[in-house]
């Protein structure tokens, strides 16, 4: 019954949206997909039209719309607290809408504001899994359907040579070749990962990997208030072989916290990432290194034990700078099969304070478009994430600690790991169907808990 309702909620989302063609790429919870396509191979061809219409007069106007159902088999549980996966089986969905509006400024400049409406909620509240089964699902989840503005920022790309490559479907984007050598500078309101940490097969939940351990490297900190944002400044350099990114950001004021560190010189993050594209056999690949450095009001796993379990989420101390790291590797295997992995770290002596509890990580996995079974438009992947806890996080939860994801109150300690495997398929132009099932071991880092057998149901509409 609860598949059924918000299945028809989603159908008559997809019969009021202006449907296009297949885009050719993505992006880090693709809001949107790029008129790729003529308009003869959209839904709608008469309103895909409209669409390059208004393009050619220098306006975007794209949307998408996503629904999660996801549920849990009930597990083994001997105990548990207010941060912990409830042990009893449960279903949860989320709903995202998303329009983005876009306007050329002048040569090389647009300016973009997406306006997003998301709704429903994560298992649990989207606690107990440090790699959470569903990154649609926010930290603050709303009964009724909340209305914000996740991106609206201005982007000034400079052209630094005369050839050019093809447009990448980059749905934040106005559509055209873009000169090979280029800087592109970035500011206003969105996601760290709209720019940085970014992988052809592992990147954006809404059509590959749902787990937030495998849409970037799941120790590193990044930026972002509790709905996953942030605002600031990044400027990026490429020329096709190289790729340089850096960027500033603010942070919140207290771990998972809504609202952005007023004190700009005293709150932020840092980022430097260097990408070398190259190919192997006539083969594309990528490897992106990220450093990051975070300076917030947030404590030493030491300070928070002498000071009380209830400082966690205010440091009464003033700011500590914390380190952190990425490395990102994509490789295509042959024209259907390819490969990525992810090793993160932090530097361990911090509290995590922005994406989840997690210190060091390793994922991996293989995206596999379906050609060879006469379905080229279909994907299934494969991939595993396992985490690990530094030592100070760990003794504080196995003290009885809680944190803004994971704490059960006691813990006997091992690597969380989460394996999760989906089947994205193209049901018709601009709408994807997607089954999704994930195996969790040592939820919470806690091998007292679980396993935890976790299954999904995606359906997405987009143009």
């Amino acid at each position: 019954m609860i598949i059924r309702r918000y299945t028809s909620r989603l159908a008559g989302l997809a019969l009021t949206t202006v449907l296009a063609g297949p885009a050719l790429g993505q992006g880090f919870g693709s809001p949107a997909v790029g008129n790729s396509g003529p308009p003869s191979d959209a839904l709608f061809p008469a309103l895909a039209e409209y669409q390059d219409r208004l393009e050619e007069a220098g306006w975007i106007l794209r949307g998408q719309g996503t629904f999660v159902l996801q549920g849990q088999a009930g597990f083994r549980s001997p105990y548990r607290s207010d941060a912990s996966l409830r042990p009893a089986a449960q279903a949860r969905n989320t709903t995202s809408i998303d329009l983005v509006l876009g306007r050329r400024l002048w040569d090389g400049a647009e300016a973009i504001v997406d306006v997003s409406v998301t709704r429903g909620f994560g298992l649990s509240n989207s606690v107990g899994v440090a790699a959470f089964p569903n990154n649609e699902a926010f930290r603050l989840g709303t009964t009724e359907p909340y209305v914000y503005t996740p991106r609206a920022f201005v982007r000034q790309t400079i052209g630094l040579s005369a050839d050019t490559i093809p447009y990448d479907g980059d749905s934040l984007r106005f559509e055209g070749a873009l000169p090979r050598q280029r800087i592109t500078i970035t500011a206003g309101k969105f996601g760290v990962w709209d720019i940085f940490d970014d992988n052809k097969y592992a990147h954006d939940p809404r059509t590959q990997f749902l787990n937030w351990g495998l849409v970037g490297g799941a120790a590193f900190d990044y930026a972002a208030d509790a709905r996953g944002w942030t605002e600031g400044i990044a400027v990026e350099y490429d020329d096709g072989a190289w790729g340089v990114r850096t960027g500033a950001f603010r942070v919140p004021r207290r771990a998972n916290g809504l609202f952005l560190d007023t004190a700009l010189t005293r709150g932020w993050q840092v980022l430097g990432e260097v990408d070398r594209f190259y190919e192997v056999g006539g083969r594309p690949g990528a490897v992106r290194l990220i450093y990051g450095a975070t300076r917030a009001r947030q404590s030493s796993w030491g300070e928070i034990s002498e000071n009380g379990f209830d400082t966690y989420y205010q440091n009464p101390s003033g700011y500590r700078l914390k380190h952190n790291a990425t490395l990102n590797i994509e490789q295509e295997i042959t024209a259907d099969l390819g490969a990525f992995a992810r090793l993160s770290w932090s530097d361990g002596r911090i509290q995590n304070f922005m994406f989840t509890q997690m210190d060091r990580a390793a994922s991996g996995g293989l995206s596999l478009r379906g050609a060879q079974w006469g379905r080229p438009a279909d994907t299934v992947g494969l991939a595993t994430n396992v985490g690990w806890l530094s030592t100070g996080q760990r003794r504080y939860l196995e003290a009885g600690g809680i944190g803004f994801i994971v704490g059960d109150g006691r813990l006997n300690y091992r690597p969380e790991v989460v394996t999760e495997t989906y089947y994205d398929m193209r049901v018709a132009s601009g709408i994807n169907a997607a089954l999704n099932y994930q195996l969790v071991v040592n939820p919470g880092y806690n091998r007292d808990r679980g396993p935890v057998h976790v299954f999904a149901l995606r359906l997405r509409t987009a143009f």
